[in-house]
């Protein structure tokens, strides 16, 4: 069982002022979830999408304005967002500072099982 000290991940490309380290990686002996910590930048975030899987987001500093199906809320630390499958949703940091989060999927590539209603896909999963 790997020990993942996260000082030593490499940043996943995935937005402007968006900053994400895979904790989950190929070759690291999961089979089927994953699991990244990011900072969000105030005013970036994700746009409206859905997955086919579970999605868990807890919001470690910072806070969110979040979309889930029509309901929006805004969203501080010490919060989870629990996020059936195909459930619209987005978000974005709303300062005054940037955002960390650890975001869960019970499947190891999320992003294959992704659908975005608007916006584009993060720089890592472009085609």
């Amino acid at each position: 069982m790997p020990i993942v000290d996260h000082n030593d991940l490499p940043e996943t490309p995935w937005r402007p002022n968006y900053h994400k380290w895979d904790i989950t990686r190929p070759g690291d002996g999961t089979t089927s979830s994953s699991l990244a910590v990011s900072d969000v930048g105030v005013g970036t975030g994700a746009p409206l999408h859905t997955h086919t899987a579970d999605e868990l987001i807890t919001i470690l500093d910072g806070t969110l304005e979040v979309r889930l199906g029509d309901e929006v809320h805004e969203v501080g630390p010490e919060h989870t967002l629990v996020i059936p499958p195909n459930v619209p949703h987005g978000f974005k940091c709303v300062g005054p500072g940037s955002a960390r989060i650890l975001v869960y999927f019970p499947i190891s590539d999320p992003f294959d099982h992704t659908t975005f209603l608007e916006g584009e896909p993060p720089e890592a999963h472009r085609d």
